[in-house]
């Protein structure tokens, strides 16, 4: 079953320095964190602030060239999470056929967000978090001060950082 989900923050993790983007559910109660690349933050960032760079970035050209060609983004997923490496896919309209692109979740967040198409999350990803005992998923997104995320982070087990990875 899928859970529709939106990009609720874009957070930096002070003990690796590694991006993480925040997913959130649409009653608040569910919140899924995906470790990224710097590059692919820098995309979500960039359209986040929506700041237009002078040349456009490869998200961008991406979103221009499915437009170019009539091709709309229905929707991504985020469909699993094996080995600690999570998988998504695009799914793209053109002339009534469906196509199902293989992404990284930070690549398919970044279109997403650039064709305000849905992002729906499995939830037998948000659950193979939760037996992984991943310990305060939905703390993270309440916390507002960097020292109490610090605090938060820092009670989690050394394994959990880096763990998951895009």
């Amino acid at each position: 079953m899928l859970k529709e989900m939106k990009l609720s923050r874009l957070i930096l993790d002070p003990v690796t320095n590694t991006p993480i983007i925040l997913l959130k559910d649409l009653e608040d109660k569910v919140t899924l964190p995906i470790w990224i690349g710097l590059l692919e933050a820098s995309a979500i960032a960039l359209e986040l602030e929506k700041a237009q760079p002078q040349r456009p970035m490869t998200h961008d050209l991406v979103k221009n060239i499915l437009s170019s060609l009539n091709v709309n983004v229905s929707k991504v997923e985020v469909t699993d999470l094996r080995n600690s490496t999570f998988y998504a896919l695009i799914y793209l309209t053109m002339d009534d056929k469906i196509f199902k692109i293989d992404a990284r979740p930070s690549d398919a967040i970044a279109i997403a967000l650039r064709t305000s198409a849905p992002i729906y999350v499995e939830e037998k990803v948000i659950k193979k978090l939760e037996e992984a005992n991943f310990k305060n998923i939905k703390d993270i997104d309440q916390v507002d001060k960097s020292a109490e995320l610090q605090e938060i982070l820092e009670e989690m087990s050394p394994e959990d950082f880096g763990k998951y990875k895009m």
